[in-house]
């Protein structure tokens, strides 16, 4: 799969979530993308969920920011916006190079969420979709 239908399937699932929640305020629906809640009440949400794995491994996991919103594709490369010193590159076979976002947590904490939480990523997720 490539990451434009990957990023187009996430957008959907992502959206159909937060029409159902446009009743909480924004700490509210940040709280609802907790891992052990999103297991519980939105197991299509990741595959990993049917396993309860995580992506990441850490405690306070939120996937809220699932589709991170620093990470950019190219042609024959993809990066981290921000640089994350956890962050890493991986040649593939075909000489491309991708960001290896395997041991980053940053968008996976609630204070970068909610640092980050605005309507600027909600456009993205419906471009997505539209494209």
């Amino acid at each position: 799969m490539s990451y434009q239908s990957w990023i187009k399937s996430h957008s959907i699932k992502h959206k159909k979530i937060m029409d159902k929640l446009t009743h909480l305020s924004d700490d509210e629906v940040i709280e609802y993308f907790r891992f052990d809640n999103m297991v519980q009440n939105e197991p299509d949400f990741c595959p990993l969920y049917k396993d309860n794995k995580k992506c990441h491994d850490m405690d306070d996991l939120n996937c809220y920011l699932c589709a991170c919103p620093n990470f950019r594709v190219g042609t024959q490369k993809s990066h981290c916006n921000i640089e994350s010193k956890d962050g890493g590159s991986i040649v593939a076979k075909d000489g491309y190079i991708h960001q290896d976002c395997s041991k980053c947590i940053v968008p996976h904490k609630e204070k970068y969420i909610k640092e980050n939480f605005d309507n600027e990523w909600i456009e993205i997720m419906k471009d997505a979709i539209e494209s």
